[in-house]
């Protein structure tokens, strides 16, 4: 046997691994080798849940004006869309003859008050009976009465607008003969508006008035609007087992319209959970668990039950405890039992 030829090829050997930087990898007996890893440590903190709902956005105040009177329109005094105030006027339905007979009863009234005032200073002399002064007073009341009569029928042929809003479209002109119910136009107060949403029966307990509630619009996809809670419905739907919850939204510049369809998430109250990074968790089936590093630094896979999910975390709610080690990175390389090397936390830009 050439001993002289096979020094040399060990020797090789030797060098090549030592130039590699790598470790011989151990003899059979010795076990596997350790496998970097990197971990953190388990800790309880904040968590918000988020619910996600579709909402229809509704007006604050919303009214079809309608005629009370078979009339005719005199003056139309709007137009589409427009913003109108409290109390001013849109629509002007009066006819001459009503026009005509409150000026009647007007003229009624002033001479029957003239009347009275004249002789109710006789009575205080003593030339006028009491029961001639009583007569006038009843006339006096009576043409007061016509007149107030005449003027509630005029109010009635005046149509203003009973909030601030904004109007729809114009539905009479001009001339159009209106009957009682005859709709003129929609009067909507948009801002704030309200969002009605539904929410799982199983949540209502989480959700009250005041919570702060996201909402978006397929309209608007670069904005975000947001509101409150203002009223959690009263009833639970016997079909879905959900509830209704209406917010309020500020809408000073009047994106937001009734009937529109907007996505929401609704913040539940914080409560303390444990939470690990998303990548950690090792889904098999129904099966979930993750890797930790016991006192003797091996890896040991343990079993958990994961809860509530958001921005690449994951809720824990059994299974790992306060200030386990938990690993993040190498999970693949893993097996129970292996022995691992902890790796501090890479920091970006650190």
């Amino acid at each position: 046997m050439n001993i002289g030829l096979r020094f040399p090829a060990a020797a090789l050997a030797a060098l090549l691994v030592a130039c590699s930087g790598e470790e011989p990898s151990p003899s059979r007996s010795g076990g596997p080798a350790p496998v970097k890893v990197v971990t953190e440590s388990v800790v309880r903190g904040p968590w918000i849940d988020t619910l996600e709902a579709l909402g229809t956005a509704r007006a604050n105040e919303s009214v079809t004006l309608t005629a009370k009177v078979t009339e005719t329109v005199v003056r139309v005094n709007f137009e589409d869309g427009q913003r109108v105030e409290e109390g001013q006027l849109l629509v002007d339905l009066s006819g001459r003859a009503e026009v005509a007979a409150l000026e009647e009863a007007q003229a009624a009234y002033t001479e029957a008050l003239k009347q009275y005032e004249r002789q109710a200073d006789l009575v205080e002399q003593g030339t006028l009976s009491r029961s001639t002064l009583d007569s006038l007073v009843a006339t006096r009341d009576a043409a007061r009465a016509r007149m107030e009569a005449i003027r509630a029928r005029l109010a009635d042929r005046v149509i203003a607008a009973p909030f601030a809003g904004v109007l729809g479209f114009r539905l009479v002109s001009q001339g159009t003969l209106v009957t009682p119910g005859t709709a003129i136009a929609t009067l909507d107060d948009i801002d704030p508006i309200k969002l009605d949403f539904s929410v799982p029966e199983t949540a209502m307990a989480s959700v009250a008035e005041g919570q702060t509630i996201r909402a978006r619009s397929a309209a608007f996809p670069e904005r975000e609007f947001s509101g409150e809670v203002q009223v959690v419905g009263s009833r639970v739907d016997a079909v879905t087992r959900s509830v209704t919850v209406r917010a309020e939204i500020a809408n000073p510049d009047g994106a937001l319209r009734p009937g529109m369809l907007l996505t929401v998430k609704l913040e539940l109250p914080q409560r303390e959970t444990i939470a690990i990074p998303e990548i950690a968790l090792i889904q098999v089936g129904t099966s979930q668990s993750v890797f930790t590093v016991d006192a003797e630094g091996r890896a040991r896979q343990t079993e958990v039950r994961a809860g509530a999910r958001k921005a690449g975390r994951v809720e824990i709610i059994e299974g790992l405890q306060q200030g386990d080690r938990l690993v993040t990175e190498g999970i693949v390389k893993l097996r129970p039992g292996t022995p691992v090397v902890e790796q501090p936390v890479q920091v970006a830009g650190g």
